[in-house]
């Protein structure tokens, strides 16, 4: 049975052992994870344990509980806080609501009231993790962002960003049938520069290209097969063709919008006809021409179609398939993981295999993805000669593979040499960043506003990485490893002279006295008065 894990916090330990004694907490639901002290103990607490609930009293040392319940929510905004306290006032109350506290108890606590509260708490729980996790709810939400993620879908399928392995499974998670037998992209641009004489009456560009995208939506469908998308302020109509004469008829259709568009719309729009197409993966070709034909609207005008393949038959280039494969090697690298990559360079050197190049076109495809890997060891400040070789003849080398089998081979070896580069360098860098904070701590422990934000503004991180990286590096959080120095330091200003306990307090960073005292004692076992004079004995 999965329970919901709760801290206490109050400076009365009685109080908090009454309250643990009061409830059946398992039966209820919850476990009793932990006891803070006072509210600085508790934040710290609340790093490590991640509570569901925080019950907490007000006036406690160092940090009453209303200030803590206001840091956690800032901090976690799913925590539910109770107060129980001792004061019936209403300003109290006030506070209360203001920091998002759940429940407020008065003192003593009632067994039966105790119990109705964390019933509650328990149902607002449930409901909310029932919510995540109801399927009815989740489906609903993945309708209502299908149209969003089949877009994404489309443009990066027209940038060559898919990969020809993964273009099914997307089209099944994504609920789109595109069966062809042929395809062809169009590109309707929207000229926003009013012409000599010509009011510039338009709308916003934004609103303009959402009314034109309507428009060609109502104009196409039912006749002719397309998807339409909005992109990097174009309209991209992707369409399906029965037969390749078909091309024609669209292109005429897109004629008649171009100049409807302009009495309908008022919006002088051009459409550019691609490279007709019979793989899904060949669709960037045909995007590419698209927009080419757009561009020779300077010669050509604006308000018409203009189909690449009867403009510039000859504008036509070999599909770059390639490209994905590629980034999908140079991602792999970069993430560190050995067989990821090893799949990326396979699915790589298969597809070329099916490709069916000519000798020219494999040469070229080699050095293109050994340029890559250069470019992305150099962009990473890696130095390329140490890690192959300075006499390495990597292009020769890579030209001897006259098999596939043999160049995936050898290509892996060369992209691993590359990732167990990348990952000592990124080793290092980390090792070389906490030993930054390491050293600023050192230096500025004294400073009792030195927290996490002050430290992470130094080195210009997020807390959420900062916290991450300095306990996997160090074992242990920030507040532990700042409370542990200072508490060294203390040791030795308490064993070495006669200064007072509050005049050491300052000097390692406690503006309160009674909590330097506290946090000693903590550490410790004993009030620093008594270590100074344990530590004098031994001597």
């Amino acid at each position: 049975m999965e329970r919901y894990s709760v801290l206490l916090v109050d400076d009365e330990e009685d109080v908090v052992q009454v309250i643990m004694k009061k409830l059946d907490w398992e039966r209820m639901g919850y476990r009793i994870v932990g006891y803070a002290r006072n509210g600085v103990e508790a934040l710290e607490m609340a790093e490590e344990l991640q509570p569901d609930v925080v019950m907490t009293d007000i006036k406690m040392p160092y940090m009453d509980g209303l200030t803590l319940c206001r840091k956690l929510k800032k901090l976690y905004r799913t925590i539910k806080m109770i107060i129980f306290s001792g004061f019936d006032e209403f300003e109290y109350a006030q506070e209360a609501i203001k920091a998002e506290v759940e429940e407020y108890i008065l003192k003593p606590v009632n067994s039966n009231e105790l119990r109705d509260v964390f019933e509650r708490i328990k149902r607002h729980l449930d409901e909310e993790r029932d919510e995540k996790r109801n399927i009815d709810k989740l489906r609903k939400y993945y309708m209502d962002s299908l149209p969003v993620l089949q877009e994404n879908f489309y443009t990066s399928l027209l940038e060559g960003r898919i990969l020809e392995s993964q273009i099914l499974g997307y089209m099944s998670d994504y609920q789109i049938t595109l069966s062809g037998p042929y395809y062809v992209v169009s590109v309707l641009h929207i000229s926003t520069t009013p012409l000599p004489g010509e009011e510039d009456g338009s709308l916003n560009p934004i609103l303009l290209g959402v009314s034109v995208k309507k428009f060609a939506e109502e104009q196409l469908s039912g006749r002719w097969d397309v998807r339409v998308v909005s992109y990097l302020g174009d309209i991209i109509v992707l369409s399906q063709l029965l037969e390749p004469e078909k091309l024609v008829a669209f292109t005429d259709e897109m004629d008649k919008i171009c100049k409807m568009a302009k009495r309908i719309c008022n919006a002088r729009v051009t459409a550019g006809i691609g490279h007709i197409c019979e793989e899904l993966i060949q669709l960037p070709l045909s995007y590419q021409g698209a927009k080419q034909a757009v561009s020779y609207r300077v010669l050509y005008g604006t308000m018409k179609a203009i189909s690449i393949s009867e403009t510039d038959p000859k504008e036509c280039v070999d599909v770059q398939w390639e490209d994905p494969y590629v980034k999908n090697i140079i991602k792999r690298i970069r993430v560190g993981d050995p067989e990821a990559l090893k799949k990326a360079i396979i699915e790589f050197t298969e597809r070329m295999a099916r490709s069916k190049i000519s000798m020219q076109k494999y040469r070229i495809l080699i050095l293109k993805v050994i340029a890559e890997i250069f470019r992305f060891g150099n962009n990473n400040q890696l130095n390329m000669e140490e890690i192959f070789g300075a006499d390495s003849d990597i292009y020769g080398q890579a030209l001897q593979q006259d098999l596939p089998e043999s160049l995936g081979e050898w290509l892996h070896e060369l992209c691993r040499k590359l990732q167990q580069a990348v990952q000592s360098d990124r080793s290092n860098t980390t090792k070389s960043f906490v030993r930054k904070a390491v050293e600023y701590i050192w230096e500025h422990y004294a400073d009792p506003d030195l927290g996490i934000e002050t430290l992470c503004a130094y080195l210009g991180v997020s807390a959420a990485y900062f916290s991450t990286v300095f306990k996997k590096e160090t074992g242990k959080t920030f507040v532990k490893f700042l409370t542990d120095y200072r508490m060294e330091q203390a040791v030795e200003l308490l064993l070495s002279g006669s200064e007072k306990t509050y005049v050491i307090a300052e000097k390692v960073g406690y503006s309160d006295p009674n909590y330097f005292s506290y946090a000693f004692k903590k550490q410790f076992g004993m009030a620093p008065s008594k270590y100074k004079a344990a530590g004098m004995e031994k001597e």
